[in-house]
């Protein structure tokens, strides 16, 4: 039931007034006390707050002594991205089980590790009893990272060992989080398709245990369970891209933060999934796929490049769109020159575009980067170049697979659940202090004055 907050609004509106002029900090001070507003500097640098062995990202090189920027660089426990994708591709195999084992492990699996893995994961690919009936349908929500949430802290209740933070009950936790995962996000969906949207259609599928991850997120979430083997390679190629990267993506150093406190796995993984929930974060292909349906709106001839970088003109001015001044999808906080993994899934691109009968959209696509490069560098004071970073990319390939925009974002998690896993596992392993950083106070002293005579 519903409760209602109508009589008061008012009240919290004169408080909401107030709060108005106590909160805002003026923004030179961050200057003069040397804040690095967002943990990075005026140059984009981060702040180092600590040391990871689990991926690594490279965007400058050294030249003549000086740092310059280069083609992004992205490595998975030591091996390049390129590399570990051109293995699993060039001898026919889904790479996202593997790379997981690789992220938490530590090591690439020989065939008889990797298959012991797979069981494994298989014979986690369940929930309990009446968990979906009771927990993601009798509570359905607008938001699938909320219902996904949900369940990750519900889970908790089933687990007789939910406290140990011991290493192998946490490996055992991730390990059935990573499996459970496209079940709760597929679940949650059609929860919310059915009683929120009222749709008529109303199918759950069991995973296939014959599957591997991404063919089972196609087959579940498809009525008729078909999907050809080219959708099933890029969603894995998607998955495995969105795996891991970097200690210092915000949900990550979320889960470093809350796991350096004690808490248990379920408390860790649900701050993630409230982070990666963010529109400036995991919800940033949502905001390409908008924009491109704004420009398509407003641009007669997608073909047009001149139209185009018009109406991208208008968008970086603030005078289309959402008017945030952003072409999203475009510019990385540490890649300058390229984005790997917006490289890598490119490159799966045009196949599928012939695939699903979408050249000219993808070519559309392919004009709307090449021009956006050319009018942020042309109208933008720039520290460093910019180019399509994987968000501009991913969320057309999902609408090319049919999956819905409300899945997006769990689909982001169901991939990130392993690189989450591996940095809670190293925060746990190197533990030592709870990380805390400092925050200056910068408010002015008063003089307490009693209550009858203010």
């Amino acid at each position: 039931m519903k409760r209602d907050y109508s009589q008061i609004t008012p009240p919290i509106s004169e408080l909401a007034g107030v709060c108005d002029a106590s909160y805002p900090i003026n923004p030179e001070l961050y200057d003069k006390y040397k804040v690095n507003r967002g943990l990075r500097d005026l140059q984009g640098n981060g702040v180092l707050t600590g040391l990871t062995k689990i991926s690594e990202i490279k965007s400058k090189k050294l030249v003549d002594g000086v740092e310059v920027p280069c083609a992004g660089e992205l490595y998975y426990r030591g091996y390049n991205i390129e590399d570990l994708v051109k293995g699993f591709i060039s001898e026919g195999r889904y790479g996202f089980e593997e790379i997981t084992y690789l992220l938490l492990i530590g090591k690439l699996p020989d065939k008889e590790e990797l298959a012991s893995f797979e069981d494994l994961l298989k014979s986690y690919r369940s929930l309990p009893t009446s968990f979906v009936r009771d927990v993601i349908m009798k509570a359905p929500s607008t938001n699938l990272m909320n219902s996904l949430a949900r369940s990750v802290l519900t889970l908790y209740s089933y687990d007789n060992n939910a406290e140990d933070i011991s290493i192998p009950n946490v490996l055992r936790q991730c390990i059935q989080l990573i499996a459970t995962f496209p079940l709760m996000s597929i679940y949650g969906y059609q929860a919310y398709n059915y009683y929120i949207k009222k749709q008529q259609s109303f199918i759950l599928h069991d995973p296939d245990l014959n599957l591997s991850t991404a063919e089972n997120i196609l087959h579940m979430l498809r009525p008729n369970n078909e999907y050809t083997e080219l959708e099933a390679r890029v969603l894995d190629l998607a998955l495995v891209l969105h795996a891991e990267h970097g200690g210092g993506n915000n949900s990550s150093f979320t889960i470093h933060v809350v796991s350096s406190s004690g808490t248990d796995t379920y408390s860790a993984v649900a701050a993630a999934l409230a982070s990666l929930k963010g529109s400036k974060h995991g919800g940033a292909n949502i905001k390409v796929c908008q924009m491109f349906d704004d420009i398509k709106a407003h641009v007669s001839d997608l073909e047009d490049r001149e139209e185009i970088e018009r109406y991208l003109i208008k968008i970086l001015n603030k005078e289309a769109f959402d008017h945030s001044g952003l072409i999203y999808g475009m510019g990385h906080a540490i890649y300058s020159v390229s984005d790997p993994r917006a490289q890598l899934l490119k490159s799966f691109l045009s196949k599928l575009s012939v695939e699903k009968g979408k050249e000219r959209e993808y070519a559309f696509y392919n004009a709307v980067e090449e021009t956006a490069q050319k009018v942020i560098s042309k109208n933008k004071t720039m520290y460093k170049g910019v180019s399509a970073n994987v968000d501009f990319y991913s969320g057309f390939v999902y609408k090319m697979l049919g999956i819905p925009t409300e899945l997006f974002t769990p689909l982001f998690a169901i991939a990130r659940i392993a690189g989450w896993s591996a940095h809670r596992l190293e925060e746990l392993t190197n533990a030592s202090k709870i990380i805390r950083p400092a925050y200056k106070a910068v408010n002015e002293r008063k003089s307490y004055v009693m209550l009858e005579k203010r």
